[in-house]
Order: C-alpha cells, then structure tokens, then sequence
C-alpha cells in the first residue's frame, strides 16, 4: 500500500496529462467538448478513473464515451510516458453526474424560492393572532417578581 498523498499526486497528473492529450494529440471527429473533471488512483497505484463531461446532447456523450474508449491505449502509455511510475494504471473513463446533480439542485432551488414567495405573497396584510412576539424578556420577569413581592 502506498500513501494517500502519492496516490493523490499522481491523479492530479493523470489529470493534467489525460487533458492535454485529448487537446493536443487526439483528433477523432466523434470527440466532443470533454471536461476531465477529477481522476482517482486506486491505493497501490495499478487503476485509475477518469472522470469526464461532455457539453452536447446525449448523442455527442456517447459519441465522445466511444471516442475515449478507442484512445485509451494512446493515452495510457502518454499517461506513462510522462508520469514515469513503474506500472502504468490502466484507466477507466466514467461520465461524471456532477452537471446532472448541479441540475437537481438548482431545481429544487427555484421550487424552494416559487414556495418562499407564495409564503410571502400570502402572509401580506396578515397580523399575528396573538402578540408579535410571544416570548418573555428579562424585563418581564423582572416586573413580575416586583408585583409578587409588593402583595407579600
């Protein structure tokens, strides 16, 4: 087993040199806008994960998953080349749910902001049924004290 820090090290490379070669030496068409968002490595260093998005419909994700898979070979052995460790990780590219959660989110954002101001469309011109503020002060306490001692 090696150390979390080298495996974080050597995915952040992985990282950068899955990104820069997508950018720079692969040039199948199917490729779209891909992100490679994070990439894990596995604590004795032997696999990695790669984590992408695609900006595109559905039909580009898959055209760019397809596109990733037939350059896997090219890009481990740059991955390799470049990152100088004794066994190269295999890589395993996976489409990231980040966007799809972010999407959720913000939905449920604006439900949540739609119910905020019907709330306050509805309380407006309302008055409370008892005192605007329930509670006892110190003050209160105070006076009520002062009336049970003065009927001793």
């Amino acid at each position: 087993m090696t150390d979390k820090a080298r495996a974080r090290k050597l995915a952040d490379r992985i990282q950068v040199v899955v990104a820069e070669t997508l950018d720079r030496r692969i040039k199948d068409p199917r490729l779209g806008f891909v992100t490679i968002t994070d990439a894990r490595v596995t604590g004795d260093l032997r696999e990695a994960t790669v984590f992408y998005t695609v900006y595109g419909d559905d039909e580009a994700r898959a055209a760019s998953a397809a596109a990733l898979e037939s350059a896997k070979g090219v890009l481990r052995s740059e991955v390799g080349r470049q990152t100088g460790v004794r066994h190269t990780p295999s890589l395993t590219f996976v489409a990231d749910a980040l966007p799809d959660t972010a999407r959720t989110i913000e939905d449920l954002l604006d439900k949540a902001r739609a119910k905020d101001a019907e709330v306050r469309q509805v309380s407006t011109g309302k008055t409370y049924a008892g005192d605007a503020d329930p509670y006892r002060k110190p003050e209160d306490d105070d006076e009520a004290e002062d009336e049970g001692e003065t009927a001793e």
